[in-house]
Order: structure tokens, then sequence, then C-alpha cells
């Protein structure tokens, strides 16, 4: 017997006829969802020089990208690890004299060198939007509001967002609750694993109220507003109560202000979409700003391969035998009407093991 697991590295598997169709299913009906709300797709190349990729998003590193010599140019190609960098440079470069705002939607692979210790998988199917040229609280609403609106069409019930503030302790590091660089690392690092004696160690105290401003948006807003900062705070709270009342009841909001992971070139707002039956984050998003063009832009991705187990199983397809001989005419106009049909091409067959429910007799499918 064939040792299957060995067939493939680690992190990578095929997606066999039942999965894939889950996955295309949950594609399509997000792509269409973005398309309806004004968001054209566009196709970036699975490859590109690293210097690209890593000058358009701040912070963005190409270590966790398969890198190689082009033989063409002689220049280091990336194999891209993220897409959201790709939108950057084509509004950047071949769209930048397109009128603002610009919407965008993609969808496409990538891959990384080194899987994240929650998820193993090293190849991804992305799907997103961006909104480039608005930096504004209603921009970022419509972001948010899309993101749950094409998990909706995806099928997906139970969606939560969770709203965090990537830039938070820089914003108070400055004036309101002063540090250093050097404190400002530390306490971002004890925030990160909410280590309150730790937060005070480095000298963080003032930031111990912080730790304690999550859960349900409402209460943990409250919170926050409570913390006050020198009146630091309140411009980012007015943005943060703009987006949810965008959202409504489509999904239940929480808040993590000091929330990093994910958000390695986010700005003021990031958020973190989740889902019913959706193992970890179905996606993320936030607002950025793309490097050389310091353009705004707000968007989001969707990792279609988690949210595509979570989708509903379709209703299985009558499935209609061909035999020999058939009339393709009426074959053609009963696939035009939704049947999918499975042509005899030999003796010997067994139309019921080939997964078809009914034979074609003359004109009429009769059940198998």
């Amino acid at each position: 017997m064939t040792n299957t697991d060995n067939l493939l590295p680690v992190g990578l598997a095929d997606r066999l006829p039942a999965t894939a169709s889950r996955i295309t299913r949950a594609m399509r009906a997000s792509l269409d969802a973005l398309q309806a709300h004004g968001y054209d797709r566009v196709r970036p190349p699975l490859l590109e020089f690293e210097q690209s990729l890593a000058a358009r998003m701040e912070r963005v590193k190409t270590r966790n990208a398969f890198r190689f010599v082009d033989p063409d140019s002689l220049r280091t190609l990336a194999l891209r690890s993220d897409i959201t960098p790709q939108i950057g440079r084509i509004a950047a470069t071949s769209m930048a004299d397109v009128p603002r705002p610009l919407r965008l939607a993609y969808c496409g692979d990538t891959a990384l060198i080194r899987a994240d210790q929650l998820d193993p998988a090293r190849e991804r199917l992305q799907l997103g939007a961006e909104l480039i040229g608005a930096d504004t609280a209603e921009a970022a609403g419509e972001i948010v509001a899309l993101a749950v609106e094409a998990l909706r069409a995806a099928g997906l019930t139970g969606i939560s967002v969770d709203f965090t503030l990537p830039d938070l302790v820089d914003t108070l590091a400055l004036k309101a609750m002063p540090l250093t660089a050097e404190q400002a690392e530390d306490v971002r690092r004890e925030l990160d694993t909410k280590d309150a004696g730790g937060l005070k160690q480095v000298g963080g105290e003032a930031y111990l109220p912080l730790l304690y401003a999550t859960g349900d948006f409402a209460e943990a807003r409250d919170k926050l507003r409570a913390i006050d900062a020198g009146g630091a705070l309140s411009s980012r709270i007015k943005g943060l109560e703009a987006i949810a009342a965008r959202v409504g009841g489509a999904a239940r909001i929480t808040l993590d202000p000091t929330e990093r992971h994910g958000f390695e070139y986010q700005s003021w707002f990031g958020f973190t979409i989740y889902a019913e039956g959706v193992r970890g984050a179905a996606g993320r998003g936030g607002t950025y700003r793309i490097s050389g063009s310091d353009e705004a832009a707000t968007g989001f991705t969707l990792y279609v391969d988690a949210v595509a187990e979570a989708a509903p199983e379709a209703e299985s397809a009558s499935t209609l035998y061909l035999p020999v001989g058939y009339d393709e005419d009426v074959a053609a106009r009963l696939r035009a009407i939704g049947w999918r049909t499975i042509a005899q091409l030999g003796e010997g067959e067994d139309a019921k093991a080939l997964g078809c429910t009914h034979v074609l007799e003359g004109a009429e499918a009769v059940p198998l």
C-alpha cells in the first residue's frame, strides 16, 4: 500500500472533489457579494520581485515567502504569502490615475515557508476586498459590513467581529501615557500576553486598564472611554461606534483594543472575523497605508479553505447517465436546466457506481 502521507510536504494537501466543490461554491458566492457592491476583481501574478512585495506595506517581511533568483532578470523573486501588498502596488502604479475611492476585489493562492502554530496549512486561498483612497470610519464600516455579508453569502452563520486598535500603544505613548521606545515595546509585549504583573514591572502600570477593556463591544467601549487619557481615545471610540453601527445586528461585535496578532501593517483600526464551525479566524482586516504612495486604504481577507469547511453542504445534484447513441440535443437541453451528465464510454460500466441517479431513455430521465 502506498503511504500517501509522504507524497506532499508538511502543510500542503490535495483538495479532493467534495472539498474542492465546497471551496468553489464559497468562493463564487463571496466574490458575487463583493461584485454586487462595486468591487472589481483584479488578478495579480503569483510571483513578484521580492523588493516590490516588501516595499508596499510597512513592516511586511518576505522572510516567510519562498524566494529564488529569476534566470531572466537575475533579481530575487518571491512567491506571494499575502495578496494585499500586490493590490497596493496595482493601486499605486497601473491604477494610480483611476478616480478614488477605488474598490478592488481579489482571490488567489498564497504560500508560506512556515505555517502559523495555530494553523498548520502552508497554502491558503485568500479572498478579499480593498477600499483605497479613503481613511474614514465610513470606509472601515463598509469593509467590515462587506466581510460579514461575504461570509453570509457563503452560507455561514454565527458570525462575530472582534475590533482592535493596532496603533493604540504608539498613540498613547506619545503624550497621554508617555513611554520611551524601549518601554513601549515592553508594554506591547506584556499586553500581548495579558500579563498584569509583567506590565507593572516594565513601567506600564498606566496601561493596566486596557487589559480589562475587552469583551462585548458596548461594555468594553465604556471601559475604554473611562480611561480617557486626556481625550486621546475619543476619536478612536467615535470611529469604533460608527463602524459598529454600520454592521448593526448582522454580527456580534466584541472589542479587544490591544490585540496585535495578525495585524502587522494595520494602522488605527483592525478586526478579526469569526463564524460558527470555522476553526480559528475566518478572516482579518483593517486600515493601513500603501508605502510609496502613502495612500490610505482599508480592506479584509477571508481564508476560503477554512470558510468552506464550515459552509453548508450543497444539495446533491441529479446525475444523468447517457448511454451510447444518446441524443446530444436532448442532453444539452437537460444540462441547460441543471442536470449533470456522464456519458457512457464502453461496455460494462456501472451507472450507479459512477454516481448517476438517472439514465436517459429516449428523451426522458428515468430513475435508476
